[in-house]
């Protein structure tokens, strides 16, 4: 593992444009579940993947205010980036990274330090919310405030219609410029790191193989199996707070 862990260092160090597409694991450690994981979200409480589909979530006013109690629930703990975030803060920092694309709506890369034009959040983000009939979007600090208040589902107050988090919900289409954006980033990379993801999850999974397609050397990082390990250059399987910021590390 110790001459592996050396080696992607070594790729990483001699890399013009590194690409990180980041999953459910990066933020495990930062006391976030995964969703299909033996202690994920999803597996633990399967009514829960109601809530993050929108037809569901638009038909039903009691999925809708439940939803809204598990926001306040995840909006009261406290929960912070740990090392592997902050890992690729510095890899940017040192210029070497050119993109990170995360599927997670948790908002620790933004926290974390990442830049804003160097991130694609291709799920969205729960940071914020959005009504789904005229579009305006709004802190969600305030539409809890609500919650918090007495409104078991708060309503638009521009238009009165249904507000939800502006994640993408099953049911729901991705940004076609956040998949532009980061499609043409694994295009042009010569190293993609992929980081706490099964890749089973498409299109994004689709950066991959691209990036691989277009000569770029391809590392997974993740505390399991992938569905793409056969066609990447190196694996690894163990901690990802323990190990990216060793990967990330300048070389000596």
């Amino acid at each position: 593992m110790e001459q592996l862990i050396r080696t992607v260092r070594g790729w990483i160090a001699g890399a013009s444009r590194v690409v990180a597409l980041t999953g459910a694991g990066i933020s495990t450690d930062s006391g976030i579940p995964d969703f299909r994981g033996p202690q994920g979200l999803w597996t633990k409480n399967p009514g829960a993947e109601r809530m993050a589909t929108l037809q569901h979530y638009m038909a039903d006013p009691d999925v809708r205010r439940r939803s809204w109690q598990s926001r306040l629930e995840i909006w009261a703990r406290e929960v912070d980036p740990n090392p592997g975030h902050l890992a690729l803060v510095d890899l940017e920092r040192r210029g070497k990274l050119d993109m990170l694309i995360t599927q997670n709506v948790d908002g620790l890369h933004v926290k974390a330090g990442s830049s804003p034009e160097r991130l694609v959040e291709i799920h969205g983000t729960m940071r914020d919310v959005v009504c789904l009939s005229c579009g305006e979007r709004a802190p969600m600090a305030h539409a809890l405030a609500r919650v918090r208040a007495g409104e078991e589902d708060p309503a638009c107050r521009t238009c009165g219609g249904i507000l939800k988090s502006a994640t993408i919900s099953f049911g729901q289409g991705l940004v076609a410029t956040d998949l532009q954006r980061a499609e043409l980033a694994a295009r042009r990379c010569d190293l993609m790191l992929a980081i706490g993801t099964k890749l089973s999850v498409w299109p994004i999974a689709g950066v991959v193989p691209t990036a691989k397609d277009a000569g770029a050397r391809v590392v997974i990082i993740n505390a399991e199996p992938t569905e793409m390990d056969t066609l990447a250059d190196a694996v690894i399987q163990t901690s990802i707070s323990t190990v990216l910021p060793k990967l990330c590390a300048a070389k000596d």
